[in-house]
C-alpha cells in the first residue's frame, strides 16, 4: 500500500510540522549556499561568487536566524502548553508565523543576487514572523496558570533577545552602522540560541533519560540555569565589546557546569538506548565548546593567537546543530505514531554528522592539510548527512500518523 502524498491538513496540523518542514529545508539550502561561495574562494573551481554583504555575515544570518528558529518555535510550540497545561497554540497563528518566516527567508535569498534592499526586505518579513511566533508562545505562558514557569519563561526571554538581534541586523542593512551586524551574531549566539538549548537540555534531558533507564535518579539543579544565563551573558557582552582575554572567566565555571550535567545526566549509561544517546552525546559538546574557548581566551591573555572559529564551530555545528538532529528526530518520530528507537540509519547519520564539527574545528588547527580543503570537507559532510535526514522524515510532516491521531 503506498503512503499518502502531500496533504495539507495533516501538514497544518501541528506547529512543529509546518515549521521542522521549513527547518529541514533550510538545513540544507543554507549550507549549499555556503557550500557555492566557498568553492569559488578554496575549490579553485571559479573565481569567488560576489555578494551584497560579507559571506562570514551572510551565512551566519543564515543558520542563526534562518536555520535554527524554524526548529526552535516548532519544538516549543509543542511542548509549552504541556509544560504548562495552557492552552494550545490556533493555527491560524503558526501558519501565519510559518508564512512570514519562510516569504522572508526566500526574499533574503533573493536579496544575496538583487542587492541590500532587497536583503532588508526579506528580513524585515522575517521578523515580522518572529513577532507572531513570540506573540503566540507569550500568551500561553502569560495565560496558563501553573506553579513552575521557569523553563518556558527563559526560553522566552531568550526568544525575545533573538527579536531584538534580528532588527539589529535589519538596522545594520539599513546603514545604521556595522556594529549593528556584530551584535546580531553575537547576541544571536549567546543571547539567543545557547540559552534555548541549554534550557530545553535541563528541561528534556533527563525527563527522556528517566523514561527509558531504570533506578534513574533525574538531576536538574536550577542554579545551573542561573549561573548558564550569567556566564552566557557575561560572554556575549565581552565578546561585543572585544575583550576576548577575559572570555575565560565566564567560560571555565560554564564548562564545568556542562561537565558536570553531562556525567551525572548518565551519558555513560546511555550508549545502548541511540535514541538517548543522540541527546547526549549532542550535549556533551557544549562542555568541549566552553574549554576550546577558554583556552583560546587564556592565549590571548598572554598575547598568542589560537583557534580562530574553531571554539564557536564547536558550539553551533557540534553542540546546537547535533541537538537539533537528536531532539528533531525524537519529536518526529513521537509525533508521527512511530515507535521511539533510533535506527541503524539515523545512528549513522547521527554520528557521521559529528564529522562535520570535527571537519571545521580541524580548519582552524594549525594542520598540514589546507583550512579551505577542511571547509569544504565540513560542509559536504553536512550535507552527506543532512539531506539524508531530510528524506527519510520529512515526508512524516505532511502524511498523517501511522496511528490514526490527530495532530
Amino acid at each position: 500500500m503506498t503512503q499518502p502524498t502531500f496533504r495539507w491538513r495533516a501538514f497544518s496540523a501541528a506547529p512543529h510540522r509546518m515549521m521542522f518542514l521549513a527547518g529541514a529545508t533550510q538545513g540544507v539550502l543554507a549550507v549549499l549556499w555556503w557550500l557555492a561561495d566557498l568553492l569559488g574562494r578554496y575549490g579553485g573551481l571559479y573565481a569567488p561568487l560576489a555578494w551584497p554583504l560579507p559571506p562570514p555575515w551572510a551565512h551566519g544570518f543564515l543558520m542563526i536566524y534562518g536555520f535554527f528558529p524554524f526548529f526552535i518555535f516548532g519544538f516549543l510550540m509543542t511542548v509549552y502548553p504541556s509544560w504548562m497545561n495552557g492552552e494550545k497554540i490556533p493555527p491560524r497563528r503558526y501558519i501565519a508565523a510559518f508564512a512570514l518566516l519562510v516569504g522572508g527567508l526566500a526574499v533574503f535569498y533573493l536579496g544575496l543576487w538583487m542587492g541590500q534592499p532587497v536583503l532588508l526586505l526579506g528580513t524585515l518579513a522575517m521578523l515580522a514572523g518572529w513577532t507572531v511566533a513570540l506573540y503566540a508562545l507569550l500568551s500561553v505562558l502569560l495565560s496558563a496558570v501553573h506553579p513552575d514557569k521557569l523553563h518556558p519563561t527563559v526560553t522566552s526571554v531568550a526568544l525575545c533577545m533573538g527579536w531584538l538581534g534580528l532588527l539589529a541586523y535589519a538596522l545594520w542593512l539599513a546603514g545604521v552602522g556595522d556594529i549593528f551586524a556584530v551584535i546580531a551574531l553575537k547576541a544571536g549566539v549567546w543571547f539567543f540560541l545557547l540559552p534555548v538549548f541549554f534550557t530545553v537540555s535541563h528541561r528534556m534531558i533527563p525527563f527522556f533519560t528517566s523514561r527509558v533507564l531504570h533506578d534513574y535518579q533525574i538531576v536538574r539543579p536550577r542554579i545551573a540555569l542561573w549561573l548558564m544565563l550569567g556566564c552566557a551573558y557575561a560572554h556575549g557582552l565581552l565578546e561585543i565589546a572585544g575583550a576576548a582575554r577575559w572570555l575565560w572567566l565566564a567560560d571555565i565555571p560554564f564548562a564545568l557546569t556542562a561537565l558536570h550535567l553531562t556525567w551525572h545526566w548518565g551519558i555513560r549509561r546511555c550508549f545502548k538506548p541511540r535514541i538517548l544517546a543522540v541527546l547526549h552525546l549532542g550535549f556533551a559538546w557544549l562542555g568541549i565548546a566552553l574549554l576550546l574557548y577558554a583556552g583560546q581566551s587564556m592565549a590571548a591573555l598572554a598575547g598568542v593567537a589560537i583557534l580562530s572559529f574553531a571554539p564557536l564551530h564547536a558550539l553551533t555545528v557540534g553542540f546546537f546543530a547535533s541537538m537539533v538532529l537528536a531532539m528533531a528526530t525524537r519529536v518526529t518520530l513521537g509525533h508521527s505514531g512511530g515507535e521511539l528507537v533510533a535506527d541503524g540509519t539515523t545512528w549513522g547519520l547521527f554520528l557521521g554528522f559529528q564529522g562535520a564539527a570535527l571537519a571545521r574545528i580541524a580548519g582552524d588547527l594549525p594542520l598540514p592539510m589546507p583550512h579551505g580543503h577542511l571547509y569544504l570537507l565540513a560542509a559536504l559532510i553536512w550535507l552527506g548527512c543532512f539531506v539524508p535526514w531530510f528524506i527519510k522524515y520529512a515526508p512524516k510532516y505532511w502524511r498523517p500518523r501511522s496511528d490514526g491521531v490527530a495532530g
